[in-house]
């Protein structure tokens, strides 16, 4: 069984991108890297045909926008979204004030658009990466525009952050997301695929304590599980398994989010990441210290390193039961909007 890099999603990178290297990343990603864009379409395998490259002069030819353009077309879309909630529960005094609501939603759509237009190049940077597979490069790019369309409507202008830095998270998710969808190599069931993740884990973990890969009866103790159960994990462990395999009931992760290798992330994604950690430190700030210690302790947020709920218990002297139900209740804290409101705009 081989070995995987330990990289939690939510554990900061000591990797940092400041606000001019992450400018001058999207400058030189949107404005630079389709010069050369025919000449990488000829040279792929994919068919290249007129409407491809007229799409591909067309929004070449769209301005890009400045950070500050940025912010105020997202502050638009923000308004309209809070003014059609309000046309649509009728929650106005006058015709006047229904007027300036729907003065309000028609800005906010001509802001969505201009915030899309100017960021199409951005999904076809993101699209060239995947190309060569069951989509074809048009079909890519649609997915990917999706995905930049979720992300105008998540976008918080407040924070000061460069929407293409956000977007680029959004747009990889939803073309990763189609191009599992049409195909993967073995379809494991959820909660398998699941456990063989923190099987790999463990086994990288315990691979640098022990200078040596750990036997089947050390992985059943550290993972709190019977050996017959290790032995079943080793197994289907062994077959190849897609990166694009869904993670969780409601699909929303994916294995190979988990197991990814720092040194291939790029700016924008060591950006969004860093942007993440720094939210769930604020949100984690909010819970009592017993529970915030918890969380950290068991999803390595301080070191990298999970702990059982045994581990857990142990450092507080508390039981397995009692971490349970603590990481339990700070879990539910996390998800009330007073305390992770910043958090919401990275879930779908």
């Amino acid at each position: 069984m081989g070995s995987y890099h330990d990289s939690d999603p939510l554990e900061a990178t000591a990797n940092t991108v400041s606000d001019a290297d992450d400018e001058d990343w999207s400058a030189s990603l949107i404005s630079d890297e389709l010069e050369d864009e025919e000449v990488d379409a000829k040279d792929s395998s994919e068919p290249i045909e007129d409407s491809v490259q007229l799409y591909l002069r067309e929004i070449g030819q769209v301005t890009l926008l400045k950070a500050e353009e940025e912010w105020m077309l997202a502050e638009q879309v923000s308004r309209s979204q809070e003014a059609r909630q309000r046309l649509n529960a009728e929650q106005f005094g006058s015709w006047r004030e229904r007027a300036l609501l729907e003065r309000d939603v028609a800005a906010g759509d001509e802001a969505r658009r201009r915030l899309i237009q100017a960021n199409l190049r951005l999904v076809v940077s993101v699209a060239k990466k995947y190309i060569g597979g069951a989509l074809s490069f048009m079909d890519l790019v649609q997915e990917g525009n999706i995905g930049l369309m979720r992300a105008v409507e998540k976008f918080d202008y407040r924070r000061g952050n460069r929407f293409s830095t956000y977007a680029t998270w959004w747009i990889r998710q939803a073309v990763t997301r189609s191009m599992a969808e049409q195909g993967r190599v073995i379809r494991l069931p959820v909660h398998l695929s699941e456990s063989i993740v923190q099987l790999r884990r463990v086994v990288y973990r315990l691979e640098q304590t022990l200078e040596r890969e750990p036997n089947p009866q050390e992985l059943a103790e550290a993972l709190g599980v019977s050996l017959r159960k290790v032995k079943r994990m080793i197994q289907a462990s062994s077959q190849p398994i897609s990166l694009e395999q869904p993670m969780g009931n409601d699909g929303e992760g994916r294995v190979g989010e988990l197991l990814a290798d720092d040194m291939l992330k790029t700016p924008p994604e060591i950006a969004t990441q860093n942007m993440l950690h720094e939210e769930l430190s604020a949100a984690l700030m909010e819970l009592p210290e017993r529970e915030r210690k918890i969380l950290q302790l068991r999803y390595g947020l301080a070191d990298g390193q999970r702990r059982t709920l045994e581990e857990v218990g142990m450092a507080f002297g508390i039981t397995r039961e009692r971490t349970r139900q603590l990481e339990a209740e700070a879990l539910r804290r996390l998800r009330h909007p007073s305390v992770g409101r910043g958090l919401q705009s990275y879930l779908e």
